[in-house]
C-alpha cells in the first residue's frame, strides 16, 4: 500500500504498439506521475519521452533506481520475466501485459517472485476492460441472478497482420478469450481439452479451434459446460464475437461493433410453462412468436477506454493492497491452459506433422 495524498510514480518499459498507450495514460491521469520509460529502441524512447515530458532510460534497472512505485511491462512476451524480475524483487507492482509469459514455468517464477516479495502483479487481459464485458458484469450484477455457462461459444478472427508471428495464434489472439471463459469458470482450468490447428504462414499455428470441458460443482448446479472457440489469423475480416448459454439465459457480445444482447427466460417463467403445457398437448404453435416468451435487452455500454479502465484497476489495488483484478494465478491459468491447447493440436497432427509445428 502507498502513501496517500503523493503521486504514484509509474514507468513503462518497451513501448510499442501497447506500451506506448501505458505511457501516454500514466502521463495524463491525475494522482500519477510518469517518472520515465525504457524500451530497446533507443530512438522510440527518446521520442516517446519527449512527447510526455518524462525521461528515457537504457534500462529497467536506472527506472528502478529513478524511483517507481509501479510499473507497466510492454515489451515482448518472451522477455516478460527478465524486464519484471528486478522491479518484483525490489517489491515494485507490476502490470504485465498479456499473456504473462511464454510458458507456464516462466508464468510460475514470475507468481513466485510476487508471493514471495508482496509486490503487485496483474496481467493486461484489456477485454476483461472493453465496455461490453463491463455491461455485462452489471447486467449481471444488477438482476442478482448471474448465467451459468453451459455452452460458450467464441470466435475471434482476423486478416493476417504479421505481428506477433513468433508466437502461435493460441497465445497471440485466443488468450484473450480464455481469459475470459476461465474467468466465467472461477479460474478453474478444463477437466479436458481438444483441440485441432495448422500452421500456414508462419512456424506456429496460424489457426486453431478447441473444445473445452468442465465438470461443473454442485455450487453452480453440477453438469458440465463446454466452450468452443476458434482463433484465426488468416481470415478476410475481423470478427470477435462470443455466445454464453446457460439454463436461465444467453448472452451475446461483439467485442468489435461494442454491442451486446442479453436474453432470460425469467421473465416469462409462466407462459413459457403454459407453452410447454400446450407442446405437450399436441398443440400447434406456429403462429407463436418465439420473442414474446423470453426478456430481450440490450447491454449498456458506456464509453470508458479499456486501457484507462485497466491501469485505474491496477493503480487502485497498487494504493489498497488490495488483490488485483487479475492477479498472478489466473495469468498462470491461462498460460498453462494455452499450452495444454498447442499440446493438444500437436497430438491431433500426429508425430511428423507436430515436429514442423514450432
Amino acid at each position: 500500500m502507498t502513501t496517500p495524498n503523493r503521486p504514484l510514480r509509474c514507468g513503462a518499459v518497451g513501448v510499442g504498439r501497447m506500451g506506448r498507450h501505458h505511457a501516454r495514460v500514466y502521463a495524463q491521469m491525475e494522482g500519477v506521475e510518469l517518472v520515465g520509460i525504457v524500451d530497446a529502441n533507443p530512438e522510440t524512447a527518446a521520442r516517446v519521452a519527449e512527447q510526455h515530458g518524462t525521461r528515457a532510460f537504457a534500462s529497467e534497472q536506472e527506472l528502478l533506481d529513478a524511483g517507481v512505485d509501479a510499473v507497466s511491462i510492454a515489451v515482448p512476451t518472451t522477455y516478460h520475466l527478465n524486464s519484471a524480475r528486478p522491479f518484483l524483487e525490489a517489491g515494485v507492482a507490476c502490470l504485465i501485459e498479456k499473456p504473462l509469459a511464454p510458458s507456464a514455468d516462466e508464468a510460475d517464477q514470475l507468481k513466485t517472485i510476487a508471493d514471495r516479495t508482496g509486490a503487485c502483479l496483474m496481467v493486461g487481459h484489456i477485454e476483461r476492460f472493453n465496455p461490453i464485458m463491463r455491461a455485462m458484469r452489471k447486467a449481471t450484477e444488477h438482476t442478482g441472478e448471474p448465467i451459468t455457462p453451459r455452452f460458450i461459444e467464441v470466435h475471434r478472427v482476423s486478416p493476417m497482420t504479421f505481428r506477433s508471428i513468433d508466437i502461435g495464434v493460441v497465445m497471440d489472439m485466443m488468450i484473450h478469450d480464455l481469459d475470459v471463459v476461465l474467468m466465467l469458470m472461477d479460474s478453474r482450468e478444463p477437466d479436458e481439452i481438444q483441440a485441432s490447428g495448422v500452421a500456414v504462414v508462419s512456424e506456429f499455428e496460424d489457426l486453431c479451434n478447441a473444445r473445452l470441458l468442465w465438470n461443473l460443482p454442485e455450487s453452480r448446479g453440477g453438469g458440465q459446460c463446454v466452450a468452443n472457440i476458434t482463433a484465426s489469423r488468416l481470415a478476410l475480416k475481423t470478427e470477435r464475437v462470443t455466445r454464453i448459454t446457460g439454463e436461465s439465459g444467453y448472452i451475446k457480445i461483439d467485442y468489435a461493433a461494442k454491442t451486446g444482447t442479453m436474453i432470460r427466460r425469467t421473465a416469462n417463467e409462466l407462459q413459457m410453462r403454459e407453452v410447454r403445457e400446450q407442446l405437450r398437448q399436441g398443440a400447434d404453435l406456429t403462429d407463436l412468436d418465439w420473442t414474446e416468451l423470453v426478456n430481450i435487452e440490450p447491454l449498456e455500454i458506456d464509453q470508458g477506454e479499456p486501457i484507462v479502465k485497466e491501469i485505474e484497476a491496477f493503480l487502485d489495488a497498487v494504493r489498497t493492497g488490495e488483490r488485483p483484478a487479475i492477479d498472478a494465478t489466473a495469468g498462470f491459468v491461462n498460460v498453462r491452459t494455452a499450452e495444454r491447447i498447442v499440446d493438444a493440436i500437436k497430438h491431433s497432427l500426429g508425430a511428423t506433422a507436430s515436429a514442423a509445428l514450432g
